[in-house]
């Protein structure tokens, strides 16, 4: 494989905010691989970085669940909020000039999750809480850029779909999970 287009470079370019990047893995069509290796370093480097904060506050006890968890809500929720934007960016927000496929939006979101990369770090103490914070925003605007190339839309227009995709998301999958969550905790 040509090395500009291996899975490393592939994500410190997406994490530098390369809009040829995201623009490269959209019309890939065998970039979904990639894409999904993208959201599982990052998740697994961000879970390892709070594993390591819990065996140092709580002991070894929760490491293996919440690795295992923080890396399958990953993968779920980078599917299910690709799904929800593609849906929203495409029927909602759609205009005559956008040319987009789930594929293309699924595989550039997917890399847009290569600044948890840095999520490793996170046990650090004082700086471990700030991280998370930058790698927030910093994973956001990629988010934005991702949706932006990947549907062919203005930045104002990517936002405002990343913002009511994020809703959608919200109400229509995490809420009920919530309620089922209290409910079962009640019972």
């Amino acid at each position: 494989m040509d090395s500009s287009r291996s899975l490393w470079n592939r994500m410190v370019r997406a994490a530098k905010l390369d809009i040829d990047l995201y623009n490269e893995v959209k019309a890939d069509e065998g970039a979904t691989p990639q894409a999904f290796k993208a959201v599982l370093v990052a998740s697994s480097a961000t879970g390892i970085g709070y594993g390591i904060s819990i065996v140092i506050e709580d002991g070894f006890a929760w490491l293996t669940w919440g690795l295992l968890l923080g890396v399958v809500l990953a993968v779920l929720t980078w599917l299910l909020w690709s799904f929800t934007t593609y849906v929203v960016g495409t029927k909602l927000f759609r205009r005559p000039d956008t040319a987009a496929t789930y594929r293309g939006l699924l595989h550039a979101t997917g890399f847009a999750n290569s600044p948890g990369t840095l999520g490793i770090l996170l046990f650090v103490p004082f700086l471990g809480r700030l991280l998370s914070l930058a790698i927030f925003i910093w994973t956001l605007v990629a988010g934005i850029i991702a949706v932006r190339q990947a549907l062919d839309f203005s930045t104002f227009r990517a936002i405002a779909t990343c913002l009511v995709g994020w809703i959608v998301y919200v109400l229509v999958i995490i809420a009920p999970v919530l309620v089922l969550f209290w409910i079962a905790k009640l019972a």
